[in-house]
């Protein structure tokens, strides 16, 4: 019994130093009295925030959804344009989301194979067909007469993967 006492009250005193920490902090840093019961209600919030079942879904992992995009030649030309590469295989394009796809607009990711410039060795040019990098890009898709469709101004390049 002592020892289950002991450890609430090393909670306790944890919870006190820690509050007036915060309070201290606020003190220092704004140079005003700290209001109590807004920082205690802002805690408060936070926490029952966490444990809300509306945000469990959010904080799940989900498996994204593939997406079929009717503009790849678009795409494609824009991520040869933003990820500088030579190329951009329309055929190892794929599209997904995490976002609900019943909305009007939502993210997706694009992920292709870029080609390199053709290597020149001792004045012999050598075309590669095996593709040299993974581009993958995000943006924003809507439908568009009942085609999805991803608007090539709102991508952006999230990385370009050199293979070997």
């Amino acid at each position: 019994m002592a020892k289950i006492l002991r450890i609430i009250l090393v909670i306790v005193l944890f919870i006190i130093f820690f509050e007036i920490g915060l309070f201290s902090s606020y003190t220092i840093v704004t140079a005003e009295v700290p209001d109590v019961q807004g920082l205690i209600d802002m805690q408060v919030n936070k926490i029952t925030g966490f444990f809300n079942p509306q945000n469990v879904n959010e904080v799940l992992i989900k498996d994204p959804t593939y997406v079929n995009i009717t503009n790849q030649k678009d795409v494609a030309m824009q991520m040869e344009n933003l990820s500088n590469v030579d190329g951009i295989n329309v055929e190892s394009m794929n599209a997904s989301t995490f976002d609900d796809t019943d909305n009007s607009e939502f993210n997706v990711t694009v992920e292709a194979l870029g080609y390199a410039a053709p290597n020149s060795t001792s004045g012999q040019i050598i075309i590669s067909q095996n593709p040299s990098y993974k581009v993958i890009v995000s943006g924003v898709a809507f439908y568009r007469s009942g085609e999805l469709v991803v608007d090539t101004d709102t991508i952006k390049v999230d990385s370009v993967l050199k293979l070997y």
